[in-house]
């Protein structure tokens, strides 16, 4: 494993980390995510993320109780959560300073942890002033609840204001953003945030490397028989944005590309979000020791993705954004 900062700040974060988003909780049991994490951590992980929203706290539960036995030294892992989504009355969601504290407590209790490493606002919130929020992650921050605090899909016009606000009130301004990208999905990374890693020194915990499993090659031939995320009923948005015929004609194109270079598709997916250097960390998901065993194969993987390689990519993907800075 290697590491690298997380934005402008002194902390390093693991260039792959474990989210938890649609498994802990949900699909996998409670034994398997504990197998997970130890794997994860064994191998060097030190950043496991997770949001109140994830399967209604239960997640933030399960990876808890995980920390708590692990007797791992707090030093050395850090731990996220989100704050948006966390019911369905009012003052339950957004980024309301009532609901951003009381969203941090709940987190703290459910993590079992005495502070946050990282939190994240999960989306902007339209109803809530941009002060407000940024004035209750600042004072979160000098409570010592949370030691670095960011957004999650968030425009770069967003995170500019919050940033605006930080300067003009002397603030702690955000310091990560997490954003999906990978293959299919590129131009926020790569185009609508060039500007900000040098200008506020924004890092990037990127979610969905494989494009929700698009990029392991297993929907080639269509939906597979055995059970995948993209079956789930609640997740037919996701399936309809995902498997379309042109995205599943460059996964065929890259799944040979790959066998090429001796390496799963999976792998090759995950190496090219890693030589993008704006990329701090990958957060991996995933239902099986073996699976995680292999995509952590990655960091072996980079010095094969040379200029050539990088450019027969682009070829099948044929999808670089005109002013991509990567």
């Amino acid at each position: 494993m290697f590491y690298r900062n997380l934005g402008k700040s002194g902390v390093k974060v693991s260039a792959l980390s474990l989210g938890s988003w649609l498994t802990f909780g949900k699909l996998i049991d409670d034994a398997t995510a504990e197998k997970l994490m130890h794997t994860a951590y064994d191998h060097g992980i030190n950043f496991f993320d997770n949001a109140e929203a994830y399967y209604f706290g239960k997640s933030e539960e399960v990876m808890g109780n995980i920390l708590k036995n692990s007797g791992w030294d707090r030093t050395t892992f850090l731990v996220s959560s989100k704050v948006f989504w966390g019911g369905e009355l009012p003052n339950q969601t957004g980024l309301s300073k009532k609901h951003i504290f009381e969203a941090c407590h709940a987190a703290l209790r459910r993590l079992q942890v005495d502070y946050l490493d990282l939190f994240y606002c999960h989306r902007p919130d339209k109803s809530t002033p941009m002060e407000e929020t940024v004035w209750a992650m600042h004072q979160l921050v000098m409570q010592g609840k949370v030691l670095y605090w960011g957004t999650s899909e968030w425009s770069a016009q967003e995170i500019m204001e919050a940033h605006a606000v930080a300067r003009e009130h002397n603030l702690v301004a955000p310091v990560m953003e997490q954003p999906q990208y990978n293959m299919i999905k590129r131009d926020k990374v790569e185009v609508e945030f060039s500007k900000l890693y040098d200008v506020v020194g924004l890092g990037t915990t990127i979610f969905s490397p494989l494009a929700s499993g698009l990029l392991t090659g297993k929907y080639n031939d269509g939906l597979p028989k055995d059970q995948t995320r993209l079956k789930q009923e609640e997740l037919d948005w996701l399936k309809k944005e995902v498997l379309k015929p042109e995205n599943i004609g460059k996964a065929r194109g890259l799944t040979d590309l790959a066998e090429d270079l001796g390496m799963s598709l999976a792998r090759l997916a995950i190496a090219w979000c890693l030589k993008n250097p704006n990329v701090s960390s990958v957060i991996l998901g995933a239902s099986k020791v073996a699976q995680l065993e292999e995509n952590l194969r990655t960091v072996d993987d980079l010095e094969k993705l040379d200029e050539s390689v990088m450019e027969r990519i682009e070829e099948v993907l044929d999808n670089k954004p005109a002013h991509s800075m990567f």
